[in-house]
């Protein structure tokens, strides 16, 4: 793989500057987006109002701690612009979520927030070796989802060059990449196997092809994932993190030249750990669950936001900016089976250390009786491959690795659904 490491001169001022600068500013902006928040959207009045605080007794960052939480329910609740804090014809451009669970939730963005969007992907972009004139395949799907947008946005801003091709045809995917030869692509961890299945399929090398840097998010996954696809692809494998509700892609995004988790940018988001079930802050370095604050946003300034992610905050390496590490699961996405806490990132890592299997998966969970089950579907990689024996093999390794018992169904090549976008891991059937 070609080192793809951006130049010192290539930085914002803002990625290696001190520690302490970093924080005067964030304290700034933080003070600023509280007041923001308080005076113009309703919701946060009456939320800081019943915890008996202003915007004025921020007076440090560690007194954030102090204030309330917003959850996913409060958007929903105020469905669907009643989170905005800018009339709505300031309002340049809205995302929503796509409600299969509820109430989609509504984001909007002023022409600022626009531009602050367009610059922390940029710098995420560059952050993965993407240079100004470079070719980008984006193979996230656009639409009312920020993933293909946001990308764009700062593709544009960085001065790429954009395939927009969007999530499906895989077909087609697979022609663009070998006609137009980009450097790098944007996708999904789990729908870029699909387009592997798919140079497999056009009997094409994928280490033949021009993609030298692969940049994938939306949903979790494991170092196991990134040398499978970096081994088939000849190419780098870095991780881009974002949500809708803080702005979409391009809150924090891991280097090239270190892959050691996602260096946040902090001079727009501030991020706290706590524990998910007291919602105490925990010491730096300890996991838990993400909590983000936005320090730029006009539109849809958002505090204290609990994300649900598992991670932990770790100091700067490439970056004067502290780190994620990469996310293991959600809160709300953790199997508890017969009393284990069982995240589907494990049941990944088990899989790709078993021969004969390929890494594409499902997990189904039943009641039949008192007791809960969990069937691993999977399918192995050839024709050639003993079901029986690599269905006995990844059992025998979830046993060992997690301490639960499983059924493990083994099909032929081709069987377990593709995902086009983010991949639907779990289907409980209790």
């Amino acid at each position: 793989m070609k080192d793809l490491t951006p130049t010192r001169h290539m930085l914002d001022p803002i990625e290696i500057a001190s520690r302490d600068e970093i924080e005067a500013l964030q304290l700034e902006r933080l003070k600023w987006s509280l007041s923001h928040a308080y005076t113009n959207v309703p919701h946060y009045r009456a939320a800081f109002d019943r915890a008996g605080l202003r915007p004025d007794d921020l007076h440090n960052l560690a007194d954030l701690a102090k204030f309330p939480f917003t959850v996913k329910q409060d958007l929903r609740d105020n469905y669907p612009f009643g989170m905005f804090a800018v009339p709505r014809g300031q309002v340049k451009r809205i995302h929503a979520s796509s409600g299969t669970t509820g109430q989609p939730t509504v984001v909007g963005y002023t022409e600022n927030d626009l531009k602050h969007w367009g610059d922390v992907v940029a710098r995420s972009l560059r952050a993965a070796g993407m240079q100004r004139g470079d070719l980008l395949h984006n193979a996230y799907g656009y639409g009312l989802f920020t993933g293909g947008l946001g990308i764009h946005l700062g593709a544009d801003t960085l001065g790429l060059t954009t395939i927009p091709i969007s999530g499906g045809m895989t077909p087609r995917q697979v022609r663009l990449i070998t006609d137009f030869e980009p450097k790098g692509i944007t996708v999904t961890p789990s729908y870029a196997l699909s387009v592997l299945d798919e140079f497999a399929a056009q009997g094409i090398d994928p280490r033949t092809s021009s993609l030298e840097v692969g940049i994938f998010g939306a949903e979790p996954w494991t170092n196991a994932m990134r040398r499978e696809i970096e081994q088939a692809f000849d190419m780098h494998a870095v991780d881009i993190y974002g949500l809708s509700e803080v702005i979409g892609p391009g809150v924090s995004m891991e280097c090239v030249e270190t892959k050691d988790g996602l260096h946040i940018w902090e001079d727009h988001f501030f991020p706290e750990i706590i524990d998910p079930n007291s919602g105490e802050p925990v010491p730096e370095g300890k996991m838990g669950e993400l909590v983000f604050t936005s320090l730029t946003k006009e539109a849809f300034p958002i505090i204290r936001y609990r994300t649900r992610d598992l991670t932990r905050l770790l100091p700067g390496t490439a970056r004067s900016m502290r780190r994620m590490e990469k996310v293991t699961g959600r809160s709300d996405d953790m199997i508890i089976l017969r009393g284990v806490n069982v995240f589907p990132t494990q049941i990944e890592e088990c899989l790709m250390a078993t021969p004969g299997l390929a890494p594409h998966f499902q997990i189904e969970l039943t009641k039949p009786d008192r007791m809960d089950q969990m069937r691993v579907l999977c399918e192995a990689t050839d024709g050639s491959v003993d079901a029986a024996y690599a269905a006995s093999a990844l059992g025998d390794q979830i046993k060992q690795s997690i301490g639960i018992s499983v059924t493990v169904d083994v099909r032929a090549p081709h069987s377990v659904a593709r995902s086009q976008g983010k991949a639907v891991r779990i289907i409980d059937n209790r």
